[in-house]
């Protein structure tokens, strides 16, 4: 059996609380969380070290004992992105298959430098989306895709990877500007390709679901609901991933998501106005 190591934030977090079993199951139980690192204990609920016998999980002091004793690692604390370089330091440095949670950076520069690290220690490394492997979104005709109207619920910071990673996988990197057009409650980006097509983002309350208008550019148009079960998709591509050491999410489209969040985030305080993407 492969043993896997989470390192995180804090451990008692939803994504560190479904993975273990998610991984163990489609694996086939040939792969198992078996080490555990935070940061913090959590704010909110358990401690790291209550949360790790809860789990049936071994706890150890240090990021570099979690590197030496798995087989496999995933860099957690997926709502604390700015914490992702310095838990992800030791993992990039392991040549060890690491996985690094959403949303990846907090800004491009740090996704570049992660990306940096891993190819000059030579470890294979990814970070994603659940949503990008939603069957209707993964199904879906790419070719003259004009413009992508797409909802769902959360906040710009931490929730719009989930909506602005699907559009850049079916829409590509070459997006030129961006525009914030939301209000306080309901934030929303303009996503200007540089062909000329366009994506909107648009976030709303829990009760809204993901889904998006695809326009074609021969006037056909395409709802599209990710009623399929995305996260268990997604495992199943990290498993793939663990066994192989390949990815099949393109380091630019990761650093260009990233992009897209960073520049709306500072679009939001210059509303109605276009903001550059970097091109270097």
């Amino acid at each position: 059996m492969k043993t896997i190591g989470f390192i995180d934030y804090f451990l008692e977090e939803w994504h560190a609380e479904k993975y273990p079993a998610w991984i163990e199951a489609a694996s086939g139980g040939t792969m198992k969380v078996a080490y555990a690192y935070g940061k913090i204990d959590s704010p909110k609920g358990l401690t790291n070290a209550a949360w790790c016998e809860k789990k049936g999980i071994e706890l150890l002091p240090t990021i570099d004992a979690v590197v030496e004793k798995s087989d496999y690692l995933i860099v957690l604390s997926p709502d604390n992105p700015e914490f992702h370089a310095e838990l992800a330091e030791l993992p990039l440095q392991s040549g060890k298959r690491t996985y690094i949670d959403k949303t990846f950076a907090p800004d491009r520069q740090t996704a570049l430098q992660l990306f940096e690290a891993a190819e000059k220690h030579g470890t294979p490394m990814y970070s994603t989306s659940a949503l990008r492997f939603a069957t209707e979104y993964m199904e879906a005709d790419r070719t003259g895709i004009e413009t992508i109207c797409s909802l769902g619920p959360g906040r710009l910071d931490n929730y719009s990877i989930h909506q602005i990673e699907p559009i850049i996988s079916l829409m590509g990197t070459d997006v030129r500007r961006v525009m914030y057009t939301g209000t306080a409650h309901s934030p929303a980006l303009l996503l200007a390709f540089g062909d000329g097509r366009q994506a909107t983002v648009n976030q709303f309350g829990p009760e809204v679901p993901f889904s998006m208008v695809l326009n074609y550019a021969s006037g056909q148009a395409k709802v599209v609901k990710p009623e399929s079960n995305f996260f268990q998709l997604f495992i199943a591509n990290l498993v793939k991933f663990f066994e192989t050491g390949e990815s099949n999410v393109d380091p630019r489209e990761t650093v260009a998501i990233i992009t897209v969040i960073e520049q709306g985030i500072k679009a939001m305080h210059t509303p109605h106005q276009w903001v550059d993407m970097p091109r270097a």
